[in-house]
């Protein structure tokens, strides 16, 4: 697909995109979806690249996104950090000409195969809340980095646990002004928002479709007692090998509670609908936090 231009459509064309419309990231979604491939790299951080990477970070790092060469995974939430982003421990010190990484991320999708993270660190000591934060680029292929994979209810490992233990990472792998790492983050979350969401909004429908479809055939569909039926039934219940093997729905239905809280919970979503697209006043504790 690389060697035939289909991906990282959406990105000006001069980066190794093709320069594609909305419209047509949508139809193109439409016969992708299927794939489930991942998107952090190409969705997430090449966006965030070419609006605040140098060049040398953009010729760097972008053609092997393009060419689908080095995979990426996203350091943001912390046991102690996750909707509140802004409460970040992982920190990073610059020593000569690198940074040294030290923290705990966790729910980092895909870090198991991921070549490199982008970590939202403190680089600046005694910093609070929004100040202090740097977004790093960091190879994961090195002592220093441990992934422990959770194993969730669906018996498969998409998320993990990443410990960084004096990490390193060349002093130029920052994406904007060392200590501007939030203004950054948020940049990305907006990307993560946007278009980044088309081939899941996509597959979301497909999955809709296809399980009214099932509903259709067996009869479940017409049924009064729809809810209970599909809550008690058998096939709900009962696991399609042994151990713990689960078929696709099955799979599905718990892994479909991460969906929820991607880019920030159901709270975080209408937070930032009410206050920046409904012009609504900041909730109460925000505005106290402003003006501390």
């Amino acid at each position: 697909m690389a060697a035939h231009g289909r991906t990282c459509i959406g990105w000006p064309k001069e980066y190794g995109g093709r320069g594609a419309s909305v419209e047509e990231q949508i139809a193109f979604h439409e016969e992708y979806a299927p794939a489930r491939v991942g998107h952090i790299g190409e969705q997430l951080l090449g966006p965030t690249l070419i609006a605040f990477g140098t060049e040398e970070r953009k010729r760097r790092f972008l053609p092997p996104i393009v060419a689908v060469e080095e995979l990426w995974s996203q350091g943001y939430s912390e046991p102690d950090a996750g909707s509140d982003l802004a409460g970040v421990r992982t920190r990073a010190a610059l020593g000569g000409d690198e940074w040294a990484v030290h923290g705990q991320k966790i729910w980092t999708s895909l870090a198991h195969e991921a070549q490199w993270c982008f970590v939202i660190a403190r680089t600046e000591p005694g910093s609070k809340r929004h100040a202090g934060l740097s977004y790093l680029l960091v190879p994961m292929d090195q002592p220093g980095v441990e992934v422990r994979p959770i194993v969730q209810l669906t018996g498969t490992s998409e998320f993990n646990e990443v410990f960084f233990d004096g990490a390193r990472t060349d002093a130029s792998h920052v994406v904007g002004e060392a200590g501007d790492g939030w203004r950054i983050a948020m940049d990305t979350l907006g990307f993560e928002r946007g278009v980044s969401t088309l081939g899941q909004q996509v597959g979301f429908r497909r999955e809709w479709e296809a399980l009214a479809e099932l509903a259709r055939k067996d009869g479940t569909l017409g049924d009064p007692l729809i809810r209970d039926r599909l809550v008690r039934g058998a096939a709900s219940l009962v696991a399609a090998g042994a151990p713990y093997g689960l078929d696709d729905w099955q799979r599905l239905f718990p892994f479909s509670r991460a969906d929820t809280i991607y880019a920030g919970s159901d709270e975080i979503q209408r937070n930032i609908i009410a206050e920046r697209v409904l012009g609504l006043p900041k909730e109460p504790r925000q505005a106290k936090e402003i003006r501390a």
